[in-house]
């Protein structure tokens, strides 16, 4: 694993940690202790996992849509382990799999930043949680819309050998074959020619001898910059070397298409589908695995009798884990049915004749998990050196970085969809209440104004206690500024409700939010998903909270997928999940006799300038893009204005903010 050029690190070895060669014996007792905690300001759940992993002949851990979530979620119990937490799990879970005599492989299905201060606060993207990220030993990797929005960003994933000064710690060159990007390229800016980002296929043999072919597909992603260039699925399917990989001379066991690309074939966003028919139309009898991700929630899909995918949630909250059994090879040289353990034994479809069986299992994020499903929840034996260096990378970039930098203590939760809209609980309550105060041009304070967001610009929920440097990336990371247009009264009132009722412009339209799932909308607000709207019937948003014995269920994830009800590692309550709008405002400077203004400033970011336009000229008005101006400086932009509010508004009880136990509990201000 490469390490970061960035910053030196100290190794963390207070604790007995495992040694390098050896896997310790598996226990199912949970045992309520306290647990080192691997940041410092971390909490850990106290539920476990209902019941040990089963395994197969081969097994599966997915992860995708880390967005930067590397530290884990300092404030949420349910999700408190770090990047370093889940090198030393991973590394145990490779033994255990050698010591069965199974196959294991790694695979994440990509969107590594924007969402985090550890992977957004220095630029470019992910040049400091980049190399952490790599310290995981994946077997397959493949590329997210997120990687391309930005030029400079794009770049970090392919070095080209004209590259005056090639980067070596670049993604492609460092994970070599096993990064597939199969309809993604670059530009070479030497031959002004679209490369490959990473590998279009690869063929390999597992340590068990399973034959594999292996494709890594985005979705139809349109919002990439210029350098960059995603060939639509309806293309790639009918590409010469597509075709001719599926027919591959040498034998093939399993087909493994993974893609940052929703596994459920009804999302629009979803082209899973069209590769699953191509490569059973041409192998009949091959079984397919797909992992998917993008649309930031738990799922499970069965595609026929020998074909499911699998997409594991978002931002570092959940471990994906499929297993399988009786794939017909040749050159199998582990076991079919592994000892001691438990073992797959539900068939795809009920009329399934193929003779293969799976299970499923979403894994909560947390070191208890971890230590369950690795060393029987002994955590003197869990820390591999090697996960202790990472979890001491991760503390001096946030120190580095000043990522705990206090703006205030926020007093209570406030969720992106647990609650009705503007409710009181509600984040967009807060937001109102935020623009109004702060949201202010000094030398236009006494004409009254209404200030307008997407609520997409929110990318998660604010949790009570501290909020950081860190947080504002968290839940409002995009850099949009201000602009307005001073109209009329009559036309202003209006204006929130008609973008309400309009279609939304792009990427960021609702950060693309998850509301697709759970209200009608336009194709582009799945374009990018935010954390807080999930379907019922998917992953009924996360699990975070504060238990104390292991037989209370805590609030978070309910999935319901095609093999039903049982796959959340640890059981939870349901944690309710409302519709939202599109667009928030905040008013102030309004007469407070009742009466009505001539005109009103109307402000609002500067990336749907279009369509506020366009939205006033419906209304009456008679203007343009030149009629906009910049109501703040270009420099104070959606992600300033909730540090701003905490400074003024939350310094009750800094330093020492009370932290509360999350989303889905009653909250107590």
């Amino acid at each position: 694993m490469r390490a970061s050029t960035l910053f030196s690190f100290a190794a963390a070895v207070s604790l007995a940690v495992a040694c390098n060669s050896c896997y310790g014996p598996s226990s199912e007792v949970i045992h309520e202790r306290l647990v080192r905690r691997m940041q410092p300001e971390a909490q850990d759940a106290t539920i476990g996992p209902k019941a040990p992993l089963e395994w197969g002949q081969l097994n599966f851990m997915h992860t995708t849509d880390t967005h930067g979530w590397l530290e884990g979620h300092l404030k949420e119990q349910n999700y408190g382990a770090d990047w370093g937490d889940f090198v030393s799990f991973s590394t145990h879970m490779k033994h255990k799999a050698g010591n069965l005599a199974v196959d294991l492989l790694l695979v994440d299905t990509g969107d590594l930043h924007d969402g985090n201060g550890l992977s957004d606060a220095a630029l470019p993207n992910g040049v400091y949680s980049n190399p952490i990220f790599d310290e995981v030993d994946y077997d397959l990797l493949t590329i997210g819309n997120h990687e391309l929005y930005v030029s400079e960003v794009a770049y970090e994933q392919r070095v080209l050998p004209q590259q005056i000064s090639p980067d070596p710690a670049s993604v492609s060159t460092f994970w070599g074959e096993k990064y597939v990007t199969s309809n993604v390229q670059i530009v070479n800016p030497a031959t002004s020619q679209f490369e490959y980002i990473g590998k279009q296929y690869r063929y390999f043999k597992t340590e068990h001898g399973l034959r594999i072919m292996a494709f890594g597909v985005l979705f139809d992603f349109t919002g990439n910059s210029n350098v960059s260039k995603v060939i639509k699925a309806a293309t790639l399917v009918q590409q010469q070397w597509f075709l001719d990989a599926i027919n591959y001379p040498e034998p093939i066991d399993l087909f493994l298409v993974i893609g940052h690309n929703p596994i459920r074939t009804t999302d629009f966003a979803s082209t899973f589908g069209l590769l699953h028919n191509t490569i059973r139309a041409l192998r009949p009898n091959v079984p397919i695995q797909a992992f998917g991700g993008h649309s930031h929630i738990r799922d499970f899909q069965v595609y026929d009798d020998m074909s499911t995918g699998l997409e594991s949630g978002r931002y570092c909250e959940t471990l994906g884990w499929v297993s399988m059994s009786g794939i017909k090879s040749s050159s199998y040289t582990g076991v079919m049915k592994p000892h001691g353990v438990a073992n797959p034994s539900r068939l795809a479809t009920n009329t399934s004749t193929s003779g293969i069986v799976y299970s499923r299992r979403y894994l909560d994020w947390n070191r208890l998990t971890f230590e369950y499903h690795a060393t029987g929840s002994q955590a003197s034996t869990f820390d591999y050196h090697s996960g202790l260096r990472v979890t001491g990378e991760i503390t001096d970039a946030r120190k580095e970085l000043n990522l705990a930098s206090l703006y205030g203590c926020a007093p209570q939760t406030w969720c992106a969809s647990c609650q009705p809209f503007e409710s009181s609980g509600n984040i967009f309550s807060l937001v109102s209440t935020a623009l109004g105060a702060v949201v202010v041009n000094s030398s236009r304070s006494t004409i009254p104004r209404i200030v307008i967001v997407n609520t997409g610009s929110i990318r998660f929920d604010l949790v009570k206690g501290p909020f950081t440097f860190d947080d504002s990336f968290i839940v409002s990371p995009f850099t949009d500024a201000f602009q307005y247009i001073n109209v009329p009264y009559a036309l202003a009132k209006n204006v929130l409700n008609s973008l309400n009722g309009a279609p939304l412009n792009d990427k960021r339209n609702s950060a693309g939010s998850d509301w697709g799932y759970v209200m009608p909308q336009v194709k582009d607000s799945c374009m990018d998903p935010i954390i807080g709207f999930i379907n019922e019937e998917k992953g009924e948003l996360k699990a975070r909270g504060h238990t104390r014995r292991q037989t209370v269920v805590t609030p978070g994830y309910t999935t319901k997928d095609d093999f039903g009800t049982d796959g959340d590692d640890t059981p939870h309550s349901k944690i309710p999940s409302y519709p939202q709008l599109n667009y928030v405002a905040g008013n102030a400077s309004f007469p407070t006799d009742g009466t009505t203004p001539a005109t009103v400033d109307v402000v609002f970011l500067d990336f749907f300038a279009s369509t506020v336009v366009s939205v006033l000229n419906k209304l009456g008005g008679t203007y343009t893009t030149a009629n906009v101006q910049y109501y703040m400086p270009p420099t104070y932009t959606s992600q300033n204005y909730l540090p701003e509010y905490a400074k003024k508004y939350w310094q009750e009880n800094v330093p020492n903010c009370p932290v509360g136990q999350g989303v889905g509990f009653p909250s107590k201000i």
